[in-house]
């Protein structure tokens, strides 16, 4: 139930709720880290086949499309992290503590994605 006013996180006064969820979008870096690796894989490993070029062309799509399914997952994490930090209070983030360290890695990592994508779009 969900009436447009923002609810706290939780009622523990802890910073351990923002590196839990800092934690959980590491997570998802990794996995969509994992996917456009896989993708370049699958998309490279396509020129080593003695295939017709019809299923070339079709593992270059595959691969493309994880690699950018792992882009799309690193943006809907920041996401998801960022609307979670709003909801946290002053008294959850320690003092100095630079809270986006993990945004700016994950959305790092979603911008080289996104530029290996175009790179492997180019080079067909």
């Amino acid at each position: 139930m969900n009436d447009g006013t923002l609810r706290q996180v939780s009622d523990l006064n802890d910073p351990r709720v923002l590196f839990a969820a800092e934690r959980t979008l590491l997570a998802w870096n990794r996995t969509g880290s994992g996917l456009m690796a896989l993708g370049f894989f699958i998309e490279r490993g396509s020129l080593i086949t003695e295939s017709a070029q019809a299923n070339r062309n079709f593992a270059v799509w595959i691969g493309l499309a994880f690699l950018m399914l792992g882009v799309v997952l690193n943006l809907v994490a920041v996401l998801q992290f960022r609307r979670t930090a709003m909801l946290l209070r002053p008294v959850e983030i320690p003092e100095g503590y630079w809270i986006n360290l993990a945004v700016v890695a994950t959305l790092g990592v979603a911008i080289l994605g996104l530029l290996l994508g175009v790179y492997l779009l180019l080079a067909l």
